[in-house]
């Protein structure tokens, strides 16, 4: 009589990144349970609405843009950053230091700030979301315009763990003279993909989580919420259009409403399911001229969200090999249920 041999399930699963071709690894033996997560310390450290540099009236002489509540109050501003990375000017300087090349760090740099010193992103209901989208939107248009100006970056950091200096809810906004490291590592990824099969890279991959459906948290007409199947850090969210799109700023008020409904389920799933947790969001949008009309038509914008979860020792930052402490189909999973 022959013996079946049983399904022996390996302690760890080395997962392929489809646009970087980087690896990440899944440590199932060391798996967590998602409800762990949530009891995970946080640094609290509570600052008064008194003491918070954005509840004066002070920011309010000094935005460039505002929207408002049908009240007339207004919900989301935008002014300059007071203490820039990158700063307007006339000249880049270029110049050679030995081997080395450098240049005048020129550029625009915006804070995003939402009226309220205690309600956070997670919090906000689907029109709120929607009114923050807009200003992204506006302010976006208005800096990729600028002299010197290749790509615009906006993020979002909450908690300290995250690198949220002022603990009242803002994002970032900067436009710089260059396309930074990691886009341009997506944007190589993307291309090479699309001369060996023809195809969009993000496409085939939300086709697949579509059809699969283990990875979904969410998806309404036009966008998908889910957990990438190569996770950066464990309970990652991306949010990609389902239509083949370049450039996030190309969206219209329809579209805008459906991202706005799917950031704000992505971003409550999150606050309730881990107990607001610190984390990170950027947008990966195709650069200047890029799109339909551009050297980047290959390109597909998503937005990603990366909860702060554990801290990077030194195998994953000696390797670059990051390893997550539970599966992405079981977060999504726990997610969907939040």
């Amino acid at each position: 009589m022959i013996k079946k041999r049983k399904k022996e399930k390996f302690p760890s699963e080395l997962r392929m990144d489809l646009v970087s071709d980087d690896w990440v690894i899944i440590a199932i033996k060391r798996a967590r349970r998602p409800e762990s997560f949530k009891k995970e310390k946080r640094i609290k450290e509570k600052i008064s609405k008194k003491n918070c540099p954005f509840e004066n009236n002070k920011i309010l002489k000094k935005a460039v843009e505002k929207i408002e509540k049908p009240n007339g109050s207004w919900f989301v501003l935008s002014m300059p950053n007071d203490y820039p990375a990158f700063s307007k000017g006339k000249f880049f300087n270029e110049r050679k230091i030995g081997p080395f090349r450098a240049m005048n760090g020129l550029g625009y740099q915006e804070i995003i700030i939402t009226a309220g010193h205690e309600r956070q992103m997670g919090q906000f209901s689907k029109n709120e979301i929607k009114m923050v989208i807009d200003m992204y939107q506006k302010r976006y248009l208005e800096l990729v315009k600028r002299k010197f100006i290749k790509y615009v970056s906006i993020f979002h950091n909450h908690g300290k763990e995250a690198g949220a200096t002022v603990e009242h809810p803002h994002s970032q906004i900067i436009a710089i003279p260059i396309i930074d490291p990691d886009l341009h590592g997506s944007l190589d990824g993307a291309e090479k993909f699309y001369r060996r099969h023809g195809k969009c890279v993000y496409c085939t991959m939300i086709k697949w989580a579509l059809k699969d459906k283990k990875r979904i948290i969410y998806e309404n007409d036009k966008f998908v919420v889910l957990c990438p199947f190569a996770p950066q850090v464990s309970f990652e969210i991306r949010i990609y259009p389902k239509a083949h799109w370049s450039n996030f700023e190309k969206m219209n008020e329809e579209d805008k409403k459906l991202f706005a409904d799917a950031m704000q389920v992505a971003l409550s799933k999150l606050y309730k399911g881990l107990d607001d947790p610190p984390y990170n969001f950027y947008f990966h949008t195709a650069p200047k001229d890029g799109g339909s009309c551009g050297e980047y038509e290959n390109y597909h914008w998503h937005l990603n969200i990366l909860p702060k979860t554990a801290i990077s020792a030194g195998f994953e930052l000696g390797v670059g090999i990051e390893i997550s402490t539970i599966e992405p189909e079981k977060a999504a999973a726990f997610l969907r249920k939040q």
